[in-house]
Parts: C-alpha cells; structure tokens; sequence
C-alpha cells in the first residue's frame, strides 16, 4: 500500500462529492463558468454606464443600472462556489473572463443613454437566454440547486430587461 505525501495529496484532482457524474461535472462548470465570466462583464458594462451618464434623465439612469450592478454582481458569488460545490473549477483571472465572455464591452468615450438602456436591454437578454439553457442543463443532469439558483437569477434578469424596456420606452403624446 503506497501512501501519497502531503504534497502529492495537495496536487492531486480536485474530487469534491457531489453525487454527479463526471460529464454532468465538466457540462454544469463549463457552462455555469461561461455564464460567470457574462455576468462579470455585464456588471462592468453596467457600472461603466451607471459612472458615464449624462443628460435629463441623469439620476434616474444612474441609479437604475447602480441597481442593476449590485443585482448583477450579487449573482457571481454563489454562481463560483455552486462550480465548486459540485467539483468544478471556475475563474481564476480578468483575462480568463475575457476569453469567455460573450457580452461585448463598450469602450466608447460616450454612449448616449438611450444607447445605453437599449445595449444593457440586449446583453441582459441574451444573458437571460443563456441562463435559460444552463438551467435546462442542470435540469437534464438532475442537478436540483443549480436550477434553482437559475430560476433566481432568471426571474431577476427578467425584471431587468423588462425595466430596461420600459424605461426606453418613448411616451405617447
């Protein structure tokens, strides 16, 4: 009987418990990490607009995405330590979030805010349609608290676009 080193024991694959087989391991993380590495660069996006805003409607936009951040960013921690939890491995780095975002940053010296409402409307729509497969994923894998906790953050990213909807919105004269 050979007895590993602590070292080796330190090195050695991550083998948390969960009771899920490895594909649905690898499949959950992947995904869960990609929605990850969405929800940082949206947050930013949002903040980035929320510190740029301008014109008439100054601070009602600045607060609704300040909202909007905060939702957005209380998401990403129990979305890494749900990858854990099941023996993944998630973000390690603002370079590995650039690798596998899908929300395009705006560099732009100036958005103008109807651009913003519109921009921020679509990325968190298609965050919520990405959200919706992870969900269908976890689901197929019998994954029971990661559908949870999507079910969450859909009905959050809902309320968003629909605020960002209605807020673009022009009024009838």
């Amino acid at each position: 009987m050979t007895e590993k080193t602590p070292r080796a024991r330190r090195m050695a694959p991550l083998r948390t418990p969960s009771g899920l087989p490895d594909n649905a391991v690898r499949d959950i993380s992947g995904a869960m990490t990609a929605l990850l590495a969405d929800a940082f660069a949206l947050y930013l996006k949002t903040k980035n607009f929320h510190w740029h805003m301008s014109g008439p409607h100054f601070r009602d936009y600045h607060l609704l995405f300040d909202d909007h951040g905060t939702e957005i960013l209380a998401m990403t921690d129990p979305m890494a330590e749900r990858v854990r939890k099941i023996g993944g491995t998630t973000l390690r780095s603002i370079g590995h979030i650039a690798k596998l975002q899908r929300i395009s940053d705006n560099d732009a010296n100036y958005v103008d805010p109807q651009d913003m409402l519109a921009e921020l409307r679509d990325d968190n729509a298609d965050l919520l349609a990405r959200m919706r497969e992870t969900r269908s994923l976890c689901d197929e894998h019998g994954d029971v608290a990661s559908t949870s906790l999507l079910e969450n953050w859909i009905d959050e990213t809902e309320q968003r676009v629909w605020f960002l909807f209605e807020t673009s919105r022009k009024g009838n004269s």
